[in-house]
């Protein structure tokens, strides 16, 4: 194919980013990708410590989503090895180990998801178990004599823990080491993740150095607060927006976000243009913002689920907030003997446990036919009777 011109490949690049490292080295790897008409080799790696993705993930997708575009080999590399190290990256204590089989299982929805944003057609994945998995102690031995303590302990998270007396366990040093050998062994020109991720990143520019290759240049893009917009979204945070998020699960969290995370999550979380991200400011100035967010969460649901689908949700919302009415077409379950309350929240996924039903019915969030429940060991009867559990789930008890 015919590479776009340097001008236009950078003014993407730079579209949404936080910083590129170093600028100059981006520049001669374009001309040299557009002189020899060969893609360059771009990666973006994500650990399958947990099995979704949500919109904080998302920013970076939509950057190489950019580099597809623009023509270059896109991989997108799944850290089943790595994850079960766990980054150490933001956290005040090590993290738990998951096995080989729980990063498998988590991982196995990740492209499906991913794919919402990149192209499939053209995507590449590979897993780093490919690599790391088959180095022996030699090998471990040798990558851990790149890398001296004072570095590492360079990192603000290790150097906090190490101040507050917090144990580092030898294992979490070898994070870094592993992630960055991954660019050694893809010989990376590109490679993309979160400004958390810069020392991560900067790791696998100096192994490629060490090893001959000619290093990759590092290109981070800004993290996203959380619902709470305060801290960074995460599932571990409870703060998120999922990917696999339903419709009326995703308008509700958007207009439940601060005002001052409007601006930002329209221009990072719905892949607008730049005309369009220029019309919506105007548009903002002096407008309510509640209904900013209302066109808001449309659009973030037409990038993971379709128009129809948004205006179904906004619908929805009105209904159940608005007017405070049941919605229409809400899930039933047949009952054919008299049950525990808790069991049958637990049953029709309303709530991940019992413990989160009780909690819920503590707080005054369960109700049957628009009454709290305050019982936590109700029995309901086999009648007709709606239960809401929280503010945007239903279901219909019939006989």
């Amino acid at each position: 194919m015919k590479f776009p011109d340097l001008n236009t490949q950078m003014d993407l690049i730079k579209k949404g980013t936080e910083e590129i490292i170093p600028e100059e080295e981006l520049v001669k790897k374009i001309e040299i990708s557009i002189k020899d008409q060969k893609p360059l080799a771009v990666k973006c790696g994500c650990d399958p410590s947990r099995p979704d993705l949500h919109l904080g993930h998302g920013v970076v997708l939509r950057k190489m989503r950019d580099f597809q575009d623009l023509g270059h080999d896109v991989t997108l590399l799944i850290g089943d090895f790595t994850a079960m190290i766990g980054d150490p990256t933001g956290k005040n204590k090590t993290r738990p180990q998951l096995t080989i089989k729980d990063t498998k299982i988590n991982a196995k929805t990740y492209l499906e998801q991913a794919t919402k944003i990149l192209d499939a057609k053209t995507l590449i994945t590979k897993n780093n178990s490919d690599w790391l998995g088959s180095m022996n102690f030699n090998d471990v031995i040798t990558l851990a004599s790149k890398y001296t303590v004072a570095r590492m302990l360079e990192r603000d998270d290790f150097t906090n823990r190490y101040k507050a007396g917090s144990p580092i366990a030898l294992h979490e040093f070898l994070y870094p080491l592993a992630q960055g050998y991954d660019s050694v062994a893809m010989k990376t020109d590109i490679e993309l993740g979160g400004t958390d991720q810069k020392f991560n990143l900067l790791v696998g520019r100096d192994l490629q150095k060490d090893s001959g290759q000619n290093p990759q240049v590092i290109i981070t893009t800004p993290l996203i607060e959380g619902l709470d917009g305060v801290e960074k979204m995460s599932k571990s945070n409870d703060n998120y927006i999922g990917f696999t998020d339903t419709p009326e699960d995703m308008f509700g969290k958007v207009l439940s976000i601060p005002d001052e995370l409007i601006l930002k999550y329209y221009e990072y979380c719905t892949g607008s243009s730049v005309e369009g991200l220029a019309d919506f400011k105007i548009r903002f100035k002096g407008a309510n913002p509640r209904d900013m967010k209302r066109e808001l969460a449309c659009k973030i649901i037409e990038s993971y689920h379709s128009k129809e689908e948004s205006q179904k949700a906004m619908k929805h919302f009105d209904q159940v907030f608005v007017k405070k009415a049941i919605p229409d077409n809400i899930d039933e379950y047949k009952m054919v003997k008299a049950e525990r309350l808790l069991d049958v929240l637990t049953k029709n996924n309303m709530v991940s446990s019992n413990g989160e039903a009780k909690r819920l019915i503590k707080q005054g969030a369960i109700k049957i036919d628009d009454a709290k429940v305050s019982d936590m060991n109700l029995i309901l009867e086999i009648e007709e009777q709606v239960i809401k559990c929280g503010k945007r789930k239903f279901i219909k008890i019939v006989q």
